[in-house]
């Protein structure tokens, strides 16, 4: 199937020649890959930097990426731990026609700038987002503070085995510990 591979590659290369610092985990493959992703202005994320870890499926782009924050984050649809993403548009509306510069410039940054508390991986923030917002927001800064400085998004995924614990949307390892470090990914 040489055009999910195509596409792969098409949508790699645009992502290398954006404003945004890509790091190939192989030289030789373009399916995996790390994204440095600033917090969108004017919200409690303004300033923070994070490192997002990208797996592209063979099936790709008729299969959705998987996405994952490698440094803690603060947010309702966000696993602390993990780092899964619960974004319905990558998760279950993935369409063809959306490509990876689309979920950094417009879905993540959606995302980060209108929460979605009914629906959320973290609780915790959740239930503090509806309960007092200006908490909720106190905590947000505090995390960017101590997690996403451009310290910890170069000393965050470093650990050589962190690929082999991954797993990508709709294929869930059914032997993985429960205690997972930061930048593991699940099935949402």
């Amino acid at each position: 199937m040489s055009s999910p591979k195509r596409r792969i590659e098409t949508d790699v290369m645009k992502m290398l020649m954006s404003d945004y610092e890509v790091t190939l985990v192989n030289d030789n493959s373009t399916q995996e890959f790390y994204v440095r992703f600033k917090g969108p202005t004017e919200t409690p994320f303004e300033g923070g930097l994070w490192k997002i870890h990208v797996e592209l499926p063979d099936q790709y782009p008729y299969k959705s990426p998987s996405i994952g924050f490698v440094n803690r984050i603060f947010h309702p649809n966000i696993d602390e731990l993990s780092g899964s993403v619960c974004l319905d548009v990558i998760n279950q509306t993935w369409s063809p026609m959306y490509d990876m510069v689309n979920i950094f410039e417009v879905f993540l940054p959606q995302l980060l700038r209108y929460p979605n508390p009914t629906d959320p991986l973290n609780g915790e923030a959740a239930a503090l987002m509806m309960r007092e917002q200006k908490a909720y927001d106190i905590k947000v800064k505090e995390y960017v503070a101590k997690y996403a400085t451009k310290e910890n998004v170069d000393d965050a995924g470093d650990d050589s085995n962190d690929s082999d614990e991954m797993s990508s949307v709709g294929s869930l390892d059914e032997d993985e510990d429960d205690d997972e470090p930061a930048g593991q990914m699940d099935e949402v």
